[in-house]
């Protein structure tokens, strides 16, 4: 521009820094004038301009341009319109995720937990209402408010791809998962400092002392600990001395390491007050300190934790969200050779007892006691599981016998049983809550050797024992007098429409229902799942419901022994072939399985911890299902399988009054003699 061109009230560049407003213009001659002028920040000012400045005079139009990169600066304010957006939208995370969350799931993140900083909370809503949905909106809901940026999720080894694949594929969140290959490669050598996000299993973690110490280093802090499954985090009071299992000790660490702790389960409780407050304690030490009654606090947690069962679920229509579940007991009673052969084993294994207690080795007897529980339990099972161990005991028991001869005839020697290493304290006291692989391994191991003898004759009588009590149990298996087969048979026929000629199945009178409760329709399109505890059980039943239904491929089966590939195969032809009636599972299939499919189910064997009942209801009546739910328990009467029974009524009845009645009393009920049980009690 011209120095001419210079008018008070207008703007001008270049002749100082930044653009200036024009006040006054002084002209001296033809070649010079004095500027004077106010700059952007208010700040006044005088410059003498010459014509040889002209070229850096320009007249400033008001206009700004932007000589930036135009891609960079929208993802820049992009994301600070993210970071900011919890501001203005107060359910971010659910417009930004692949969910459509209930009304109870929206309450839970953002009225109980989100509000709670730090967070230390336990959720304990029922099987099946979402509880994966509502720990990936809470994720989602801290990572944009920057109060996470780690995060560690901990569950059993069977679910872990399950939590990757929900988190990514429904909250676009990336967790790697731990194994063991990895943690050994790890870049810093410590996989944990390594990865901000990232899925571990519980018992890997719970047994190994190196990861454990990776996890203690000092730089090693999380903003959020989620422990799935956390009822296996469990503790128990033995008189006045606690007990913690390897994996409480876990929780204690992973406690310690994080701001914010989420412990998730469906059954947090036991039914053993005292171990419900240790499992509080991982929440807040201080306040559960000591055996219930010994502080002012209790076991009150309604301000640590919520529970909602399915009945107070809705959606926000206002309909429930979960259909009615019903449970039904069908007690019946053994056939004589049953009872005969279940006094029989029942009095060989007291009497073995009574010999274990005699042992000095506590070892010993903690190890020889398993073994007797175990043939115990699987005498309730079925004469197929029964008599399958009692063989197979008969038959080690022989096998150390005849060493033992071989080398008296060689010289001469003392009588010693063959050496097994005893069961573990540890493995007792976890013994609800192992894989059930685990288990059976460790079941198998003990109950082919251990025994009370201490002389070599004592071995032999105990080894003709075997044998009478093998023959009486093959005796019962080969006469088809196998009175819960029975039960279940009626019901197959009587859910499936089966149109039976055996006249067994017709005779029964087993309720199959109780009151006024609805029984669902006779229908070939039903899916049952039926839950046992021994595979020799499972079997057995497997080739027998084949057989009713007239082809085998009728029946899929999923136990411990199937590897993970075939089990998803398995649970996916139960879901989807037309032809696939019954599911026959152990407890393999009671954790992270979805079976709304199905609506009806079968406890042929009741387990020993009653939160494995609410387990595996929970695999069909959960979020889908629009059938009313059934369950069947089938109970022995006047066995030690009824004092079981009887046990978990207690303890499912402590678990109501802690949990201020928000369990559902999967047992039903049941009557001895038109007397109600409870009365009995």
């Amino acid at each position: 521009m011209k120095l001419e061109d210079l008018q008070p009230g207008g703007t001008v560049r270049g002749a100082a820094e930044g653009p200036v407003r024009v006040l006054a213009v002084e002209r001296h001659g033809e070649d010079a004038v004095t500027l004077t002028y106010r700059d952007a920040a208010g700040k006044p000012g005088e410059q003498v301009l010459y014509r040889r400045d002209e070229p850096r005079l320009s007249l400033d139009s008001g206009e700004r341009r932007f000589d930036g990169d135009g891609a960079l600066f929208r993802l820049a304010s992009e994301a600070e319109r993210i970071r900011l957006a919890h501001l203005y939208d107060p359910f971010l995370a659910v417009q930004t995720a692949e969910v459509e969350p209930l009304p109870h799931q929206i309450t839970a993140v953002y009225e109980a937990m989100l509000p709670r900083q730090p967070l230390r909370f336990l959720l304990a809503d029922d099987p099946g209402a979402g509880k994966t949905i509502m720990a990936g909106l809470l994720i989602r809901e801290l990572i944009a408010r920057g109060d996470v940026k780690r995060c560690l999720v901990v569950c059993p080894g069977s679910l872990v791809e399950q939590w990757q694949d929900e988190l990514g594929r429904r909250f676009r969140l990336r967790f790697d998962i731990l194994t063991r290959d990895k943690a050994d490669s790890a870049a810093g050598g410590n996989w944990f400092l390594d990865t901000p996000f990232g899925i571990a299993r519980l018992d890997m973690l719970a047994r190994n002392e190196g990861l454990q110490d990776q996890l203690r280093v000092r730089e090693n802090r999380y903003d959020l600990v989620i422990c799935d499954e956390a009822h296996k985090l469990s503790a128990h009071y033995r008189g006045d001395d606690v007990r913690t299992t390897k994996r409480y000790r876990l929780g204690k660490l992973l406690s310690g390491i994080t701001r914010n702790l989420l412990l998730m389960t469906a059954t947090p409780h036991t039914g053993v007050e005292a171990d419900f407050g240790l499992f509080l304690a991982l929440l807040d030490e201080d306040r559960f300190a000591g055996k219930p009654g010994r502080h002012a606090a209790g076991t009150d947690a309604s301000d640590l934790m919520r529970r909602m069962v399915k009945e107070d679920l809705f959606r926000f229509d206002e309909k429930p969200l979960f259909p009615e579940r019903m449970a039904h007991t069908v007690p019946y009673r053994l056939s004589p050779a049953e009872a005969a052969l279940y006094e029989a084993v029942s009095q060989y294994v007291q009497e073995e007892f009574a010999r274990a207690e005699q042992t000095a080795n506590p070892g010993k007897r903690r190890t020889v006691g398993f073994a007797l529980t175990v043939l115990q339990r699987r005498l309730a099972s079925s004469p197929e599981a029964i008599h399958a161990s009692l063989r197979r005991r008969r038959e080690r028991l022989d096998a150390q016998r005849r060493k033992l001869e071989t080398a008296e005839r060689r010289g001469g020697t003392v009588f010693r049983p063959e050496r097994i290493r005893d069961v573990a304290e540890d493995f007792l006291e976890d013994l609800d809550e192992l894989p059930e692989d685990e288990i059976e391994a460790e079941e198998e191991r003990v109950l082919d050797q251990a025994t009370a003898a201490r002389t070599a004759l004592e071995l032999k009588r105990e080894i003709a024992t075997l044998e009478r009590l093998e023959g009486q149990a093959d005796a019962v298996r080969r006469s088809g007098e196998d009175t819960k087969w029975r039960e279940l048979l009626q019901l197959l026929d009587r859910l499936f429409a089966a149109g039976t000629d055996a006249p067994e199945a017709r005779d029964s009178e087993a309720p199959y229902g109780s009151g006024d409760i609805p029984l669902p329709e006779p229908s070939p399109a039903h899916k049952l799942v039926v839950f046992t505890e021994h595979r020799a059980t499972l079997d057995a039943l497997r080739d027998r419901i084949g057989n009713r239904f007239g082809r085998p491929d009728a029946v899929a089966v999923i136990h411990g022994g199937v590897r993970r590939e075939q089990r998803q195969r398995e649970q996916q032809r139960f879901l989807h072939d037309p032809g696939v009636r019954v599911l026959l599972a152990t407890d393999a299939a009671g954790e992270g399985i979805n079976l709304q499919r199905a609506h009806l189910m079968v406890n042929y064997d009741l387990p020993w911890n009653p939160n494995r009942i609410e387990q595996r209801f929970g695999r069909i009546h959960r979020i889908g299902q629009r059938e009313v739910c059934h369950l069947w328990n089938l109970v022995a009467e006047g066995t030690r399988e009824g004092d079981v029974y009887r046990r978990l009524l207690d303890k499912i009845e402590a678990a109501r009054e802690a949990l201020g009645g928000k369990v559902f009393d999967v047992l039903g009920k049941l009557e001895f003699e038109g007397r109600p049980l409870r009365e009995l009690l």
